[in-house]
């Protein structure tokens, strides 16, 4: 714990494996409840895998995984849905289904899961776009959205069972610096007015430093957890240099020549 504030979110001991391969080995940490918490690292360092069996999708080869005081790892039938229930997921590419309006994107998950009134479902749907600022945008089918617009119906369909952990992978990828900031305080603007808790796979450096409250760094060769605290005082105080390189931005040659002056 830290700061007086209770850990949402427990990753003991966790080990991710493909087949006989170890992409992640023995890492642990916790996610305070109402922080935004960034996954970072370089690429294939197991950002996304991480964040795969966080929500469920996969089975860790040893470790646990406790959301709430309920285990993900181990939790089946009825409990496993009603934990799955109380966290959101919004997806790189969005993920949104191509033959329904964005409000049907956005009630699906109340259509599932609840036994709200048609009427209800709407009215929930609304407000939740409003909510990203896609108010106006119900009837619109997915192929006539910007990318921005996508991210955020998206966001908006994470939010429909009113869950207390967000989770968002690669947020910004592939959008223009601009939309990508709009983004980024929207995502501070739901965490404070919401009080919601923001899990972050990224590596887009402006929206660490924009976003997080604290990070953990994953990396490559060690299979671990080589740094984590908040990025700009891991940018200006880590002595690790891949750490280094990646809060500033520099190659090797860039960070041998500063380390020298």
């Amino acid at each position: 714990m830290s700061d007086g504030k209770e850990a949402i979110i427990e990753v003991k001991d966790f080990t991710a494996k493909y087949g006989d391969v170890v992409i992640i080995d023995d890492i642990s940490f916790e996610v305070l409840r109402g922080e935004i918490f960034v996954i970072l690292g370089g690429s294939g360092c197991g950002k996304s895998t991480l964040l795969k069996h966080m929500i469920g999708l996969y089975k860790p080869a040893r470790g646990n995984i406790i959301i709430k005081g309920e285990d993900i790892t181990k939790a089946e039938g009825r409990d496993r849905i009603d934990l799955l229930k109380q966290i959101g997921v919004a997806y790189q590419l969005g993920a949104l289904f191509g033959s329904m309006t964005v409000l049907e994107n956005v009630m699906l998950p109340l259509e599932e899961y609840t036994d709200l009134s048609r009427d209800a479902r709407h009215l929930i749907g609304r407000m939740k776009l409003e909510l990203v600022g896609l108010d106006g945008s119900e009837e619109k089918m997915p192929s006539e959205l910007s990318g921005g617009m996508i991210k955020r119906a998206a966001l908006a369909r994470a939010m429909a069972l009113d869950p207390e952990v967000l989770f968002l992978d690669e947020p910004s990828a592939g959008l223009d610096p601009i939309t990508s900031a709009e983004l980024d305080q929207l995502i501070i603007q739901l965490s404070r007015s919401l009080g919601v808790t923001f899990v972050v796979v990224t590596h887009e450096l402006n929206s660490i430093y924009t976003i997080a409250d604290r990070v953990i760094m994953l990396d490559k060769s060690t299979k671990n957890i080589i740094a984590a605290g908040n990025p700009e005082y891991l940018r200006d105080h880590s002595t690790i240099p891949v750490v280094q390189k990646f809060f500033r931005r520099q190659t090797d040659a860039q960070l041998g020549a500063q380390n020298q002056r």
